[in-house]
This record gives structure tokens, sequence and C-alpha cells, in this order.
């Protein structure tokens, strides 16, 4: 396992390579972004953004998606992995922020947690983006890298988003979550990481390292 001060030098590495990460994911607003990473679990992000330019040059607000419809949304999203059942979410969601919420996303974890297709992790992604809280989202990228790198253990995104920010100094928290997919989904991948690109190769404890 990485120690304080190599877990410390990794994510000024990482803040010197992109001192201001950004997601990927396409928006226009709060609700969007909401909508946007709802639809992207078991998706890309480059299908989601596809099938949402459209979609968000009509709907903007909850009220637009529910005037929108059911039907109306499965058009724009049906390109896009479990459209229908996350078609009936967003529906859902729209109704629920509207009726419990004033049609505003709220920042906070439990009431984003009660929408319907909205997660641990999907509610992590919205507050530290939307509303640039230090939450940490676990996906399948940042559980490979950090298991590989020797930063933290843990076999499940649930382990990992319990004991990960733990880990990680406080300073970087905000956009940890940020370098550490973008590292796995460019650098760090699944099947063939391309070790000799690693700016963290040095501190890395992966042992069948492609250099």
């Amino acid at each position: 396992m990485l120690n304080k001060k190599q877990i410390e030098e990794m994510f000024t590495l990482f803040h010197h390579q992109n001192p201001n990460p950004e997601g990927e994911l396409e928006s226009v607003n709060t609700y969007t972004f909401l909508v946007a990473v709802a639809l992207s679990a078991q998706a890309t992000d480059i299908g989601v953004n596809k099938a949402t330019r459209a979609l968000f040059k009509k709907v903007q607000t909850p009220k637009q998606m529910l005037e929108l419809g059911e039907e109306g949304l499965i058009e724009h999203i049906k390109t896009i992995g479990l459209y229908k059942t996350k078609a009936k979410n967003v529906i859902a969601a729209a109704q629920m922020l509207e009726e419990l919420h004033g049609g505003i996303v709220p920042n906070d974890q439990a009431a984003l947690e009660a929408l319907p297709g909205v997660g641990r992790k999907t509610a992590n992604v919205v507050r530290n983006i939307a509303f640039g809280e230090p939450t940490l989202a676990v996906d399948t990228h940042i559980l490979r890298v950090a298991n590989r790198t020797g930063l933290c253990k843990a076999k499940t995104p649930d382990q990992m988003m319990d004991k990960l920010p733990k880990k990680i100094p406080v300073d970087f928290l905000k956009d940890a979550h940020h370098w550490l997919i973008l590292h796995g989904r460019y650098i760090c991948k699944a099947r063939k990481p391309e070790c000799s690109q690693c700016p963290i190769t040095h501190l890395c404890q992966y042992k069948e390292k492609n250099l």
C-alpha cells in the first residue's frame, strides 16, 4: 500500500498535469447534468452526449421533462443501454423534483438518493461537479486504479467509496474523482495499461507494468 507521502506525491502530480479537471458529460444546467449522469450508468459518456444534445435543447427543467413525457424521452435516448428503465426513472425523478423540491435539484445526499434512478454514486457525482462538494464517486475506472496502484484496496465500488476518501489529502479531494477517472480511462486501461505514459508509474505498485 502507498504511504501518505507517496499519496501526496501522486495527487500533486495529477494536479500539475491537469490543474482544473472537468467531467466529460455535457449539460446546460444542474438538472440536465443530473439527467446525464443517471443516463450514463452502464453507458459511455460519448454515447450519452450524442443522445442528449438534441434532448437538452428541448428540455432543461423537470417540468419540461414531464411535458415531453416518457415516450418522447425514449425517442431521444433509445441508443443508450437500458433506455426504457432509464426513461421511466427520469420521468419519475422529474415528478419528485417538482413535487418535493420546487423543480430544483437539491444539494443533499439523502434527497438525491431518494430520486428514482439515482443511487449513491450518481448523487456523489452530481454533488461534486454541480455543487463543488468534496465527494467521491467510484466507478470501474477508479476501483481499478486505486487497487492497482496501491492507493486503496477494496473489492466493490461501495467499499471503495467508504475507504478511499480517507486516503486522499483534503486539498485534493474535490478533484480526485476527475483525476482518477481520467487516469483510468486514458492511461491505466483495463486490458493494456499504458504504463510508459503514466506520470505516477514510479509510485505505482502494480506488478504487471507494461513498460
